[in-house]
C-alpha cells in the first residue's frame, strides 16, 4: 500500500523568549523547543491550527 498522507517540516526559526505561555506551550506540542530544530509531521487540521497559532516563529515545507 502506498502512503497518501501529506506530511510537513516545520522548522522553529523564531525564539519565544518574550512570547505569551499559549505559543510557548504551541512549540512544545509541535515538537520544538529549541532554534532551528525540525520535526516532519502528518498534515492534520490541528496541526494546521497550531502552526498558524505560530506562524511568526516557524518555517513550513512540504516533506
Amino acid at each position: 500500500m502506498a502512503k497518501t498522507e501529506s506530511r510537513l517540516k516545520v522548522t522553529q526559526v523564531g525564539s519565544p523568549i518574550g512570547r505569551k505561555d499559549d505559543q510557548r506551550a504551541t512549540l512544545v506540542g509541535l515538537g520544538l523547543n529549541k532554534m532551528h530544530r525540525s520535526r516532519e509531521l502528518e498534515d492534520t487540521p490541528s496541526v494546521r491550527g497550531m502552526i498558524a497559532k505560530v506562524q511568526h516563529l516557524v518555517k513550513v515545507e512540504q516533506a
